[in-house]
């Protein structure tokens, strides 16, 4: 049995490019701490530093087959550590910018602009769809809608029933309910 404790980094390599799974764990309990500890100067961060030892780890088993550590292990495992920081860095920096940039087009006229010319178009396929209604509905509904008057005004101006109007004026709703779907009839639903 051997004890992977007493074997060197060179020995460790040799067992680790054949697969030995006891000799990476000898690896990693040899310099999990002092790799976390260097992490953790550069970054500043517990879990980010956590993280880039387990993905350098990870990456070290992943290629153990063809890695080629010539050198010492140490410097090689230094120098994997801090190419990870430094693409770390570089991904929040890419990050960072993309959030900006996203934060700076969202809040341009285009996206207003954009919503107006959406607002326009539901305006207008309402309005369409409010001149095919029968002429005397439709007449109903835009005084109340359009012109705002009470089902009494609109009794009154039109010589007929409250009740003509309330029935008028729900069927119309009925109707475009039906033609427009539920977010368009909403939107007319906004615009009493």
């Amino acid at each position: 049995m051997i004890d992977y404790s007493q074997l060197t980094d060179p020995e460790l390599v040799i067992l680790l490019n054949k697969g030995d799974r006891l000799a990476f764990g000898q690896i990693y309990d040899r310099y999990k701490y002092i790799l976390h500890a260097h992490a953790i100067n550069k970054l500043r961060d517990r879990e980010e530093a956590r993280d880039i030892i387990q993905e350098v780890f990870t990456y070290l088993w992943s290629k153990h087959d063809v890695i080629d550590i010539s050198g010492n292990l140490s410097g090689y495992l230094y120098g994997a550590v801090r190419h990870a920081i430094l693409n770390k860095i570089t991904r929040k920096q890419v990050q960072d910018k993309y959030l900006d940039s996203l934060k700076a087009f969202s809040t341009q006229d285009n996206v207003l602009t954009d919503h107006r010319i959406r607002e326009n178009q539901l305006r207008e396929h309402i309005e369409k769809e409010i001149s095919m209604l029968p002429p005397k509905m439709r007449e109903v509904f835009e005084l109340s809608r359009k012109e705002h008057l009470s089902h009494r005004e609109i009794a009154w101006r039109l010589e007929i029933s409250e009740q003509t109007v309330s029935k008028q004026i729900t069927n119309a709703l009925k109707i475009l309910k039906l033609k427009l779907g539920v977010l368009a009839y909403l939107a007319l639903m906004l615009l009493r």
